[in-house]
């Protein structure tokens, strides 16, 4: 009998050790990782009841908190009068019961929701006021002129345009289109939230993808030439006066292919144009020729001081744009065209534009401006300018600004004429499918001689003019008024 009662009291202790030791196991070692889990709707629902900080844009909040009268204590609302707020879902994603967090409402949570180590005397204060802590607030670098002009301007078309600050990297604007309202999200009905999540997901034109910063990259087309030219340059053996190859069509080594021209006929000067006219012209076959010559290396080590397959966040994660390898002289050929596998975000393309505005000092690209506290507006954090590369010298980046004023004045890119500002430029027509539309380019920014506001535009499939499209005429118009939301103030 005692011998029975010992093997229970030992069985009982060793179930005892395991129970209390998984418990400790899931309270101590995995809690953090369990709260974190995406998954774990108790850490959402316990943050749907505190009063959320707002995300500010020039000081007024386009994603903030109301308090209710249910469980969940306070409802997140998106826009304001002014400010759509299908024009800012891809920058403020959605908060919601059902779905959790996207875009800045994930990226800034621990701000937003109180929880950050920058908060700490707030959290210690509400202790002793016995005050729910607030979360902070988070402004955005974004200038609402140029965002609503980049909005209005891409309109019913598929695409996305970046404005760019190349002094200090703030990003003035981020749209991507088609939009999306994301109060429907964020509703407290789980049922109308599910379904309005499930329409979003499966809406043909995907509006939930980023397309300014998202994975499902672009081909540069043309506007890729602006860094070839910047290859030629730094590599000491070109200046803009350079006279290049450029007949009428190119027969491209190892294969019967040829590559033309977008224009009938051989490039500027009889088939012998500059670096400079090549530019201006868009030159195809004059550039075929200058890539092959420069080799890939030089191209890939140039595209990646411009932060080709760097992996950046702003906070929110930005896809790394690529240049393929191992090509042969058709491919190379190609790719100098911004054609065959080479792939950028509409972001990549902003900040080599705004690299070589800034003197060939390419800062960060930020989206957060500061982080205030909620109740006196002090600042908590702010960011500082940041150079991420110097990706050309400043000679390279006058000789390419002129250059790109030459596009501007005499070549492709007149749209983006401001009538007293001198403006740098670069148009794009992406070939990208066969049978399919091109997508439309530009490049810009504006004044050249004080650059204020870089640019990159990218209309899908041409947009509305179709296959009819050009750079110039699709997206240079959107890319104008971009820049004088900025320069014209």
């Amino acid at each position: 009998m005692k011998k029975s009662l010992t093997h229970i009291a030992l069985v009982g202790f060793v179930m005892f050790a395991l129970l209390f030791g998984s418990t400790s196991w899931v309270q101590f070692v995995r809690a953090d990782a369990l709260n974190n889990n995406p998954l774990n709707n108790r850490k959402i629902l316990d943050q749907l009841s505190r009063d959320r900080g707002p995300i500010l844009v020039d000081g007024t909040p386009i994603a903030y908190s109301e308090p209710v009268d249910d469980k969940y204590k306070y409802q997140r609302k998106y826009g304001s009068e002014g400010l759509n707020p299908r024009a800012y879902a891809a920058l403020t994603g959605y908060y919601s019961v059902v779905s959790g967090a996207s875009g800045m409402e994930r990226h800034a949570n621990d701000y937003l929701s109180g929880e950050s180590d920058a908060l700490f005397y707030d959290k210690i204060g509400s202790i002793f006021t016995g005050e729910q802590p607030r979360g902070a607030a988070v402004e955005l670098t974004i200038d609402p002129e140029v965002q609503e002009a980049a909005w209005e301007g891409l309109g019913n078309q598929n695409g996305a345009a970046v404005a760019i600050d190349p002094k200090t990297g703030k990003i003035l604007a981020m749209a991507s289109t088609p939009g999306w309202d994301p109060n429907k999200i964020a509703s407290h009905d789980t049922e109308a939230a599910s379904a309005a999540v499930e329409r979003l997901n499966d809406a043909e034109d995907n509006p939930a993808y980023n397309r300014a910063i998202g994975g499902n990259l672009y081909p540069p087309g043309s506007t890729f030439k602006v860094l070839v030219a910047a290859a030629a340059l730094e590599s000491g053996d070109y200046t803009p006066d350079s006279t290049l190859n450029g007949p009428g069509t190119l027969d491209l080594p190892q294969t019967t292919a040829t590559i033309g021209n977008s224009h009938p006929g051989p490039c500027r000067n009889g088939g012998r144009p500059t670096l400079a006219d090549s530019l201006a012209e868009s030159c195809n076959t004059s550039f075929a020729s200058l890539g092959m010559d420069l080799g890939e290396d030089a191209i890939r080590e140039q595209a990646e001081k411009f932060g080709f397959g760097q992996d950046i966040d702003i906070p929110l994660p930005v896809s790394p744009s690529s240049f393929p390898s191992d090509l042969n002289p058709p491919q190379l050929a190609q790719s100098s065209l911004g054609q065959y596998e080479v792939r950028a975000t509409p972001l990549q393309m902003a900040m080599m534009t705004a690299g070589i505005a800034n003197g060939g000092s390419m800062m960060k690209p930020q989206l957060v401006d500061r982080v205030l506290n909620s109740h006196t507006l002090e600042p908590i954090e702010e960011t500082r300018p940041q150079e991420m590369s110097r990706p050309v010298s400043e000679d390279t980046a006058g000789e390419l600004t002129t250059m790109m004023e030459g596009v501007v004045d005499d070549g492709t890119a007149s749209v983006a004429k401001i009538p007293g500002v001198d403006v740098a430029a670069k148009t794009g027509t992406a070939q990208h499918a066969k049978g399919a539309a091109p997508h439309a380019w530009f490049v810009s920014f504006a004044p050249a001689d004080d650059p204020q506001i870089a640019v990159a535009v990218v209309v899908e499939n041409g947009g509305n003019a179709g296959s009819e499209a050009y750079g110039a005429t699709v997206a240079g118009p959107i890319a104008k008024d971009m820049m004088e939301a900025v320069v014209k103030k």
